[in-house]
């Protein structure tokens, strides 16, 4: 196991295929991060880090969790730090960039390094409507 690397980045978990599969998502301060989560999470997704994640390598398996002194606890602007349902720990799937430019219509397949595993990542623009759709099709594919 590799020692945490604290990542600014939301870390949600969705079901799927009978596991559940870790999207890292990534971005400026202000990009919609928690507020993405919080719309997958109604999708019945589980929160697993807001804003600061911890990421290792283990078995050749990027992992994410929350510091100890946000788990559980997610920041809804305009209403303030709430608690909610959890994981504790996921095996990381994806990376999403959250933008506010524009998205390549076909995108190339990019990877990028998290804890020394390579992960597929993809820009999105998290204010779009379907922006939880996309993560559904983008999880699916993996």
């Amino acid at each position: 196991m590799t020692p945490f690397q604290p990542l600014h980045a939301t870390t949600v978990a969705l079901r799927g295929q009978g596991s559940w599969r870790g999207v890292l998502l990534t971005g400026p301060s202000g990009a919609g991060k928690s507020d993405l989560a919080l719309r997958l999470m109604q999708g019945g997704a589980r929160l697993v880090a807001d804003d600061y994640s911890c990421v290792f390598m283990s078995g050749g398996f990027a992992y994410a969790t929350a510091p100890a002194t946000i788990a559980g606890r997610i920041e809804v602007r305009g209403v303030g730090i709430v608690s909610t349902q959890n994981r504790p720990l996921v095996r990381l799937a994806l990376v999403l960039e959250l933008t506010t430019d524009p998205v390549e219509r076909l995108p190339k397949a990019e990877t990028r390094l998290i804890a020394g595993v390579a992960l597929p990542v993809f820009q999105l623009d998290g204010r779009e409507v379907s922006a939880t759709e996309k993560i559904t099709v983008l999880t699916q594919r993996l």
